[in-house]
This record gives C-alpha cells, sequence and structure tokens, in this order.
C-alpha cells in the first residue's frame, strides 16, 4: 500500500493518529469524523492507499471506495435519521481541497442547519457556453 509520510489522511489509513474518531473501516478504506464536522454525523471516507484526489483514483479502488461510501452514507441515515444527505468531494484548491488525499464527505443535511445553499447558483451560465461544453464533454467522453 502507498502511503505519504507527510500526508496526514495517510497517518488515519495507517492507524498511526490516535485522535481520529474511525466509525468504520475495511482494508481498502477509513471513515471517520472530520476534526470539525459541519453536522453531526458527517463523516469522510478515504481510501488507504494515497492518492491525491477522487480523479486519480483507478476502477478498483474507486468500486471500493463507493462501496464504503454507501456502507457509511447508510448507517449515517440510520444514526441520525436526517432530512437529506449531501456527498460532497473538493478535488484542487479552487474546490476548496485542504487535504490533498482523496476523501468524500457523507454530509447529513437538516433544514435548520448551519450549511448556507450549496444550489443552485446565482447566475444561470450563457447557453452557447453551455452547449459549448456540453459538445466537448460528449466528445471526450467517447470510448
Amino acid at each position: 500500500m502507498t502511503f505519504d509520510p507527510t500526508c496526514q489522511f495517510c497517518a488515519i489509513a495507517r492507524g498511526a493518529d490516535d485522535s481520529a474518531d474511525v466509525v468504520c473501516e475495511s482494508a481498502s478504506w477509513i471513515a471517520f469524523f472530520p476534526l470539525a464536522p459541519a453536522t453531526p454525523g458527517h463523516t469522510m471516507v478515504i481510501p488507504r492507499r494515497h492518492v491525491r484526489d477522487l480523479w486519480e483514483l483507478d476502477d478498483a479502488i474507486s468500486r471500493e471506495v463507493m462501496t464504503g461510501v454507501m456502507r457509511v452514507g447508510r448507517a449515517v441515515v440510520e444514526a441520525v435519521r436526517p432530512e437529506g444527505m449531501n456527498l460532497i468531494s473538493s478535488s484542487g484548491s479552487a474546490a476548496e481541497q485542504t487535504v490533498f488525499h482523496a476523501h468524500l464527505h457523507v454530509v447529513p443535511r437538516w433544514s435548520t442547519d448551519r450549511i448556507d445553499r450549496i444550489w443552485p447558483p446565482k447566475e444561470r451560465m450563457d447557453e452557447r457556453l453551455k452547449d459549448d461544453v456540453a459538445a466537448r464533454i460528449r466528445e471526450a467522453c467517447q470510448p
């Protein structure tokens, strides 16, 4: 398994950080509470292997991590009975990623929680831009 000795999430994945509040784990992933949970039950799921962000996960690890996300998400629903849930992955500084080890936030939500609205955007996207980007994505998705 590949670890980065300077990565705080790798320390959690190796079991070298006693302060981590681990709630669920498997051989390929581990789930724990962030230092400052946004809501009760907010849990992070990470691959044990060091990978910079979600988009660098290979297919096998991404399947295993998503299996963990589903297991943890269902446990969070059972434990805290939220009104809704967000699944958030921030990749890159512009997306507010602060720890550069792939991670997904399972965030239970209530209409009265302290998180601001994240959707919809304040302004609509220009239709020409939207059409151009859609065409480029369709092309890039071709096998």
